[in-house]
């Protein structure tokens, strides 16, 4: 048998108090969500003036990453390169920048989505509260 880790509710808050702190640093109105290893959700916000839309698109981020073990901005740019078959995958609705998948020590543990900035920022706020996380460790 192995061990296999796993986020608790106490980690998830930790990425999320972590990048919505980093957002409001930036003065950055995003939606976080972050997922367990299979996708489902352990943890959202909304910040005061993030669109609604950004609700929905932080968590299918989030899922994406999870499922799929990788940043989705791969996904996005095998799209943007012509690979257009990737547009027909029903179970993959978040493919944009925002989605980081979350490894500890080899393993996925979870992923995190964040959308109401512009892409690259996204994905930046996420980095960096996922970084922290694991410096904690």
């Amino acid at each position: 048998m192995q061990t296999k880790h796993y986020l608790t509710l106490s980690d998830a808050e930790f990425l999320l108090n972590t990048a919505y702190e980093y957002a409001l640093e930036h003065g950055f109105n995003v939606s976080i969500a972050v997922v367990d290893e299979t996708g489902n959700l352990l943890a959202m916000k909304r910040m005061d003036g993030a669109s609604p839309m950004t609700a929905n698109l932080c968590l299918e981020k989030a899922k994406c990453s999870a499922m799929s073990r990788r940043p989705f901005k791969l996904f996005e740019d095998l799209i943007k390169g012509g690979q257009m078959g990737f547009l027909t995958m029903e179970s993959f609705s978040g493919m944009l920048e925002g989605g980081e998948p979350i490894l500890y020590q080899g393993q996925l543990v979870g992923a995190m989505g964040v959308s109401g900035v512009k892409s690259f920022q996204d994905a930046e706020i996420a980095q960096v509260a996922i970084e922290k996380f694991l410096e904690a460790q």
